[in-house]
């Protein structure tokens, strides 16, 4: 799924990213498949984007990041979303 179809440069939409979070990424992770992210084209992603995009997944199932591939993120990217990926594994173990 190319993020930047969906948001342009600037991934700030929460509402985009539940759109790509339901009709996406959740529909090919339960038939067992491999999730591509690509962020190639997107220069900034906010954090509630990526927590509307990931969160919800992670605290379901934390093994789900291991069936998500994240390509072309850059280093701002990156950081959010191991923020991200973090505090919601942290309230899986709460």
């Amino acid at each position: 799924m190319k993020i930047h179809a969906s948001t342009g440069n600037f991934a700030g939409d929460k509402d985009a990213a539940a759109h790509i979070r339901d009709t996406y990424l959740r529909p090919t992770l339960a038939r067992g498949k491999t999730a591509l992210l690509d962020f190639s084209h997107v220069e900034l992603a906010t954090q509630s984007f990526v927590h509307a995009l990931l969160a919800a997944i992670v605290r379901e199932n934390p093994d789900s990041l291991e069936k998500i591939d994240f390509k072309h993120c850059n280093d701002a990217i990156k950081d959010i979303i191991q923020i991200v990926v973090e505090y919601a594994q942290d309230d899986f173990e709460d």
